[in-house]
């Protein structure tokens, strides 16, 4: 008799992830292979325990089928940013943006720079991932060129995107923490200015010191004066060019979704190779699908522009991909709903709750490989201790963030880790130690709920209004 609403014993839902965790850490560090294989090694398991508990082999297939479906439309914007790379590298976009930010930024003030304004950015378009593939893009090249370790360069850019993603109204995890926990979306943004800003202001101080560093010795001057003249020398600089990522910004600032606005930067993208840059419309093709190809004759100028293209995250939407039938697995069958639960037990007061909280959220993302998941399955889950706990349900719409959005960029298989790799050229251990908003945040909100500073409590009569929780609103 098959049974789809069966509970899995609590050590055969341990038994997948360990297994996976552990063929991740050999093939990784061992063998320096890719995730891939170890996810879909898990994938297995899981299914395997599933089916020997009861669940059909056509509920676990749709299963699988529904974590990939839940990652389409990350796998659509992965494409797009290819595509953006591709065609901006191809016309002069990129090259235009490093030439100005090299004639504008000092070494020892960049990293706050680059971050300032990824912060900005985000906040106006609401996403940490068009942010990174455009003005990220260009930072990398600026930072490189000043000879900044590229590790710092991308955790100062992702600091900074994750910042404005997360305090956006128009951002999406950000609309969704809000609207599973059924608390205002304003109220929510302004409850996590108490952990987002100090995190930020943490982050700038870092980055000032580490800053502090790079100074603009006769040799570096020389350096990037004769990387200036390379730029001009290979690409027909003009400030109208900058138009370009200017208007994808403003269309979505105005509020037009960000695929058809990333399609624009595309298309203006393919023009400016053609029209501005004298390329041919064979070249200006194949830089869409293979990437743009620049051959100087100066290896860093080559590495630093040869770029972008559909081909390039071809490894990214794979490893989505793999990532997501291993999370579908463990969600529909009421895995990842069993560890959840048995977390949520342990709790007692805002001192255990808000922690356990973000620790599941880290959990969810490390093992589901999806940053929506790490907040939509906690939130189904805590809502109702919350309100047990007496604790007004903004504290969980910001836990979510603080735990979910946040830690996703630390897990190398995550779409948000792939993602990052993909685009930045980073790994995680490259830019972790520098990503300090991103793991600052957490640790503040874990202060405050063991010290109970801006903790807020339900009212007497809040107690007896029903406890919905209700579908994202955005």
């Amino acid at each position: 008799m098959i049974n789809e609403d069966k509970n899995i014993p609590f050590f055969l839902v341990l038994t997948p992830i360990l297994m996976m965790v552990s063929a991740m850490l050999i093939t990784i560090v061992v063998f320096e292979g890719a995730p891939h294989i170890p996810l879909v090694f898990g994938t297995i398991i899981a299914s395997l325990v599933a089916w020997q508990q009861g669940f059909s082999w056509k509920k676990i297939e749709d299963s699988i089928y529904d974590g990939i479906r839940l990652a389409l439309p990350a796998v659509v914007i992965i494409i797009l940013v290819g595509l953006i790379i591709g065609a901006w590298m191809g016309g002069g976009i990129v090259a235009t943006m490093v030439y100005y930010g090299l004639s504008l930024l000092r070494p020892d003030l960049f990293l706050i720079s680059i971050t300032l304004m990824c912060a900005v950015v985000s906040l106006a378009i609401g996403s940490s991932w068009s942010t990174m593939g455009t003005i990220g893009i260009a930072g990398m090249g600026i930072g490189a060129s000043m000879g900044i370790p590229l590790g710092m360069v991308a955790g100062a850019v992702i600091s900074g995107a994750y910042f404005g993603d997360k305090m956006s109204p128009l951002s999406d995890t950000t609309n969704l923490a809000a609207g599973l926990t059924n608390t205002d979306l304003f109220v929510h943004i302004k409850n996590m200015f108490y952990t987002t800003v100090p995190g930020l202001i943490l982050a700038l101080g870092a980055y000032w010191y580490l800053g502090s560093g790079f100074v603009s010795t006769e040799a570096e001057i020389t350096k990037i004066s004769s990387t200036m003249v390379l730029i001009q020398d290979n690409f027909l600089i003009s400030p109208w060019l900058l138009l370009v990522p200017l208007s994808v910004i403003v269309m979505v600032g105005c509020k037009i979704p960000a695929i058809p606005a990333l399609i624009f930067g595309i298309i203006l993208g393919f023009l400016c190779q053609i029209f501005v840059q004298g390329g041919t419309v064979a070249s200006s093709l194949s830089a869409l699908q293979n990437g743009y190809i620049i051959d100087t004759g100066n290896s860093f100028i080559d590495s630093l522009f040869s770029r972008g293209g559909i081909e390039s995250m071809m490894y990214t939407v794979s490893m989505t991909i793999v990532a997501m039938t291993f999370g579908g697995v463990l969600e529909n069958t009421g895995m990842l709903k069993s560890i959840v639960a048995k977390m949520s037990g342990m709790t007692k007061s805002a001192k255990t709750l808000i922690p356990t909280t973000i620790a599941s959220c880290f959990i969810t993302n490390a093992t589901c490989s999806e940053q929506y998941i790490s907040v939509v399955v906690p939130a189904r889950m805590f809502s109702s201790v919350y309100r047990e706990r007496g604790l007004d349900s903004r504290n969980l719409s910001r836990a979510l963030e603080d735990g979910g959005t946040l830690t996703s960029v630390f897990i190398p298989w995550n779409t948000c880790g792939v993602f990052i790799l993909a685009t930045l050229g980073v790994s995680v251990l490259e830019f972790a130690p520098y990503a300090v908003l991103n793991y600052s945040v957490p640790i503040i909100a874990i202060i405050y709920a063991i010290t109970g500073s801006f903790i807020t409590k339900l009212k007497p009569e809040q107690y007896t209004q029903p406890n919905q929780i209700l579908k994202p609103t955005g």
